[in-house]
């Protein structure tokens, strides 16, 4: 996914209201979107380095929007807007191995009560298959769990509906797969946090059992694009205390 202009570099103040944030450009505040309802843990430090991309909806409330952040060397994704169209791409262009082979991608494609399946793909060759697609940011660094990508940085009853949705569609001879992109670069292995969301740690393992796969990529940050890495390892067994 490129980004259709140059994103312009400013300094975080502050984030508030889950969905805004002051940032400082060349002295002077400006509010950006910030399209992220998780709780950011580790992402919000005032001060960071944080990249902005001009909203040119004139419908839109705020004139910018924020999408990445510095956190050491790395650059880190924090708008959550952007998963399913990295990974949609990802599809088309044969890098995620898992999920190649279809013929037709849809995506928004409603399904089971009141949802809407992230990607949808179809073949007349086999079974549909269902993907639902998390974003992934926090690492936490704690004894155990040192540089891994953890989901989710805060309690998501909307992740574990989905679980339950997509382990219905297997049950119903469908095929479904849980993608976690993993917006950083400096992960080596996925986890999921069951200290801070034990039910979606739960249903995650229920739906493994019924069939749900699940599948974890990194990604490639620059300030011109983000991109499909490569596949990390899961570790969706282990419990740390």
């Amino acid at each position: 996914m490129k980004f259709p202009e140059p994103l312009v570099e400013g300094r975080l103040i502050h984030r508030y209201k889950r969905f805004l944030s002051d940032i400082d450009l060349n002295g002077e505040t400006v509010v950006a979107h910030c399209a992220n309802p998780g709780a950011m843990t580790g992402l919000n430090a005032p001060g960071s380095e944080v990249w902005l991309s001009a909203n040119r909806n004139p419908k839109a409330k705020l004139d910018w929007r924020w999408e990445l952040i510095r956190v050491g060397e790395h650059l880190v994704g924090i708008n959550t807007a952007h998963p399913n169209g990295i990974v949609a791409e990802a599809i088309e262009a044969g890098q995620i191995e898992e999920l190649n082979g279809y013929a037709t991608q849809r995506r928004e494609v409603k399904y089971g009560e009141n949802s809407r399946i992230d990607i949808l793909l179809e073949d007349d060759a086999r079974p549909p298959c269902y993907v639902e697609i998390k974003n992934v940011h926090l690492k936490r660094d704690l004894p155990g769990r040192e540089d891994a990508a953890e989901f989710p940085d805060s309690v998501t009853k909307r992740g574990t509906k989905h679980l339950v949705e997509m382990s219905n569609m297997v049950r119903e001879g469908a095929r479904a797969v849980m993608v976690y992109l993993v917006q950083r670069g400096d992960c080596d292995h996925f986890r999921v946090a069951e200290d801070i969301d034990p039910a979606y740690a739960s249903a995650l393992n229920e739906a493994r059992a019924c069939g749900v796969e699940a599948i974890c990529y990194e990604c490639a940050l620059s300030v011109e694009e983000i991109t499909v890495a490569g596949r990390l390892p899961l570790r969706l067994d282990e419990v740390t205390a």
